[in-house]
């Protein structure tokens, strides 16, 4: 299984592709590629959330991904900042539908629980278990790069669990 991470950001989108081995006798992640679609906060929005989809739609034909797995939107005391990324979500979701890639959504606590074990770790915290997870030598860097592969990763393990319970998705 090949995901595609999404971590939604308006200074900042992080993506990052893991591949899971499932032929070993212990599955195996491998981290193919990550990085970052970085804003000019000089642009105009529309210049950038066109950076957004073409960026992200290049890197989805570049790595050909089974399915795409993107943060739930979450509750912010800023309307303003959630209006905004709430843009950038529905562009990197519209990456992945024009791809006819499916998406997976999952909630920030399910995330983190899934890659720490812990919902409410911290960003430092993600990005250890990451490259613990993925045997990675440094922290996966940026951090919306990190959070991208946590995402990823935690449609993974989500993924495997159920198949063992015999659910198919």
């Amino acid at each position: 299984m090949r995901v595609f991470g999404i971590d939604c950001g308006t200074e900042g989108t992080g993506f990052g592709v893991v591949a899971s081995d499932d032929s070993a006798r212990t599955p195996r992640l491998e981290c193919l590629t990550l990085g970052a679609v970085r804003l000019t906060k000089s642009k105009m929005l529309p210049a950038r959330l066109e950076q957004v989809f073409r960026d992200l739609t290049a890197e989805l034909e570049r790595w050909q991904p089974d399915v795409v797995a993107i943060e739930e939107v979450f509750y912010s005391v800023n309307a303003k900042s959630a209006l905004k990324l709430g843009q950038v979500r529905g562009v990197a979701l519209l990456a992945a539908a024009w791809q006819g890639i499916p998406v997976a959504e999952y909630a920030p606590l399910k995330i983190k629980s899934s890659v720490v074990g812990y919902g409410l770790a911290k960003k430092e915290q993600v990005q250890f278990m990451v490259a613990r997870l993925l045997g990675l030598d440094t922290l996966p860097q940026p951090a919306d790069a990190a959070d991208a592969l946590a995402i990823a990763i935690c449609h993974i393990h989500t993924a495997q669990t159920l198949s063992l319970q015999g659910v198919t998705q």
